[in-house]
């Protein structure tokens, strides 16, 4: 370009255009700045990048205009949600001083099952012209926040280094320039920034941040959370608020602290927000039913609306549980300590009073808050030993007034759960183990004892009373609720249980039992958690919702989520409600958050979902980490997945999924059959199936990326 210094800048050239008031000619900017020589191919450069831009408009004539509209299709960035929760938004790009007031942007509400969005989201919107200034918008989707960034390892390849991202499925490496390593060194874990490249051969990225060393067990975890976005520290503004909190005196609540409650976790359990009590019902009413009380944490007492550790907790949403760390959603001096039932020491907690009769049926209820003092902090296996006749020091004096009350009274809920057909999928659970140097040395299959269905019976009962105790108010309330599962998943998933002599009802399924009945079938097959995997595919997923559709997986018409307000903040809602209707005290339900709840609920089924995914990536490289020093070992497996390209496979000593590229099996073509779930070779008339047994060689297993073939 011209070194001749009056020539325009672009933002002079649109304010011309803008104050003229009327369409402009070429000619006319070109005398306006005294535009001469060459200079005037440059200016007819940047008409063109403008017009390519959208920033001006050149009609017949080439005169030049301002848009009086935006585009139809615009990337917007969130500016404001008020108290009604309306969203409203802004052009991402905008000079108020050229262009004038921002227009105002309201975006329109999705049908249910939206994302949520915060101030700052960028989002693709289709706009629709209101009038000067003003547009709807309707969102097409949310754009990642941390577009333009990559993650990867940094390699020292031939003289130059060159980032390789952990993302399995990225198409190329990206080069770094030696001056924006910023300290980064070959074989460092990082988040770099995507540079301009155009015009070059090579794509290019910038050090950002260092975060580990290759070789380091921890980055694996630290790969998973960055790359599902999530928080991984606490500001220190929220540390702050923690200083100075500490247990409530009783006052107005309840004294339970001569209840013997226990808690019952795993052995690995940091964390203690649930405790329980069952006695038989002495009301000859009610002979043969039980008085249960579940104590859970009062974090709503710590934590209120609007406090930096609210903010935080909301933005989490949830904690997040990797093989070798916990995310936690509340700092640990909340999730640790204060909200910790401990043994023997004054805890606040919200307290739910259940008395069910000898079908399991839920008579009376009522939630309170307390003040307990937890009698013992026990595990799963010492209480299943304790109740098979091995009783232990600390359980051997538990047994007549703790333990055992609470075995009868869960025998009636197990059987109530049996007969309304909440759905029973035959899904063994796997634990990652993990060494003292954060390295997987093996997978271990977690029990399935009558300890945890206890627990899980009586955690099911209070979240059914918390919901029943809002709606009694007509209080608002977060449920959880899980849809019946739509008639096309279930089509497909008719096929395939067909091939193995089972079968689904025709006209969709409306109750979990109808599943059941077939799930009661297969287990005779040597298939059955296979067929079960194929059931939870169908399923719907379960979120959260203002509006109560109820839980098909648990065949129940109530229920929310209020036993552990401290990794899920949909329980902190739902105790906040409780507090508000029953007017409980402090840390109540603030209208913001009434106004805005379907939104909040949103937001939260979103950071769930971002957790468990993260949660997989996690479990998927330390799997594929541990596998990569069995290059070459055998493994028994099963197919869990079938493509054109190739058969997916679950090995059996360690679930590891891994992939068998086509190109791989035995010399021939290979059909790829819908029907049957299988590739069957065109010549041999070999065939892989969904389901079936066989044994695999490890080729290649890659901790960066999670990948195993």
């Amino acid at each position: 370009m011209s070194d001749t210094p009056s020539f325009p800048e672009k933002e002079d050239i649109i304010q011309f255009i803008r104050y003229a008031g009327t369409p402009v000619k070429k000619r006319d900017i070109v005398k306006g700045f005294g535009i001469k020589g060459d200079d005037r191919r440059f200016l007819k450069a940047i008409l063109k990048e403008l017009e390519d831009e959208g920033t001006i408009v050149r009609k017949l004539g080439n005169e030049y205009s301002i848009p009086d509209r935006l585009p139809s299709v615009s990337v917007l960035e969130v500016s404001e949600i008020d108290i009604d929760g309306d969203v409203f938004a802004r052009p991402v790009e905008w000079d108020e001083e050229v262009l004038g007031a921002e227009p105002r942007i309201e975006i329109m509400p999705a049908k249910k099952g939206g994302t949520a969005f915060a101030v700052k989201d960028r989002i693709l919107t289709r706009l629709t012209y209101v009038s000067p200034r003003l547009y709807e918008g309707r969102v097409i989707k949310k754009l990642d926040a941390d577009r333009g960034k990559v993650m990867g390892m940094v390699k020292y390849v031939k003289n130059y280094f060159v980032l390789v991202p952990v993302n399995k499925k990225a198409k190329h490496e990206f080069d770094i320039p030696t001056t924006e390593l910023h300290g980064a060194e070959d074989g460092d874990l990082v988040v770099g920034e995507i540079m301009p490249s155009k015009g070059l051969k090579t794509k290019r990225a910038r050090v950002k941040e260092v975060l580990g060393k290759e070789g380091d067990p921890k980055i694996i975890s630290l790969i998973a959370l960055h790359e599902a976005g999530l928080r991984s520290e606490f500001p220190e503004k929220v540390f702050k608020e923690c200083e100075g909190l500490k247990v409530p005196e009783l006052g107005k609540r309840e004294d339970l602290r001569d209840i013997p409650l226990v808690t019952i976790d795993g052995s690995d359990a940091r964390d203690f927000d649930d405790a329980v009590y069952a006695e038989p019902d002495n009301n000859p009413e009610n002979e043969g039913g039980f008085n249960i009380i579940v104590a859970i944490a009062d974090v709503s007492y710590y934590v209120r609306f609007g406090s930096a550790l609210d903010e935080e907790a909301y933005k989490r949403g949830n904690s997040t549980y990797f093989p070798d760390r916990v995310l936690p959603m509340l700092p640990e001096a909340l999730s640790n300590d204060l909200c910790s039932l401990r043994p023997h020491e004054d805890r606040a907690a919200m307290v739910a009073h259940m008395t069910i009769d000898k079908y399991g049926q839920l008579k009376k209820f009522k939630i309170k808050r307390a003040l307990i003092r937890s009698a013992a902090r026990l595990i799963y296996e010492q209480v299943q030993a304790a109740k098979d006749g091995a009783p232990d020091d600390v359980t051997a004096s538990l047994m007549e007034q703790v333990i055992n009350p609470l075995y009868a009274a869960f025998a009636i809920l197990d059987k109530a759960r049996q007969k309304r057909g909440a759905l029973d999928l035959d899904l063994p659970e796997r634990r990652i183990v993990i060494n003292d140097d954060g390295d997987m040395v093996g997978v271990e299959k977690r029990l399935r004892l009558d300890a945890h269905k206890l627990i899980e019976e009586f955690m099911i009962l209070a979240n059914v009373a918390a919901a029943l105790a809002l709606e009694k108010k007509c209080a608002p309330c977060v449920y959880r609720v899980h849809d019946n599962p739509s008639t096309d998943k279930l089509d497909s998933a008719k096929d395939f249980v067909q091939a193995f002599g089972l079968s689904l009802p025709s006209g969709g399924v409306s109750k979990p039992i109808q599943i059941n009945n077939l799930l009661k079938k297969a287990q005779e097959l040597p298939y059955s958690h296979l067929i079960s995997e194929v059931i939870l595919r169908c399923q719907s997923q379960a979120i959260y919702d203002p509006v109560n559709i109820g839980h098909f997986g648990l065949a129940l018409s109530h229920y929310a989520h209020f036993t552990s307000p401290i990794r899920r903040y949909s329980d902190l809602l739902v105790h906040r409600s409780l507090v508000k209707a029953y007017g409980l005290g402090q840390g109540s339900l603030d209208q913001e958050e009434l106004v805005t709840l379907e939104e909040r609920c949103e937001h939260i089924s979103t950071t769930e979902r971002s957790s468990a995914q993260a949660e997989r990536n996690s479990v998927d490289r330390f799997t594929a980490s541990y596998l990569s020093s069995h290059i070459g070992a055998e493994f028994q497996g099963t197919i869990n997945g079938v493509t054109r390209f190739g058969l997916f496979v679950t090995l059996e000593e360690n679930g590891a999924d891994g992939l068998i590229p086509i190109r791989s099996l035995p010399n021939d073509f290979y059909v790829h059959d819908e029907q049957q779930h299988a590739l069957i070779g065109r010549r041999s008339g070999k065939l892989y199936r969904l389901g079936a047994r066989l044994s695999v060689r490890i080729k290649e297993a890659d901790g960066f990326t999670g990948s195993t073939i």
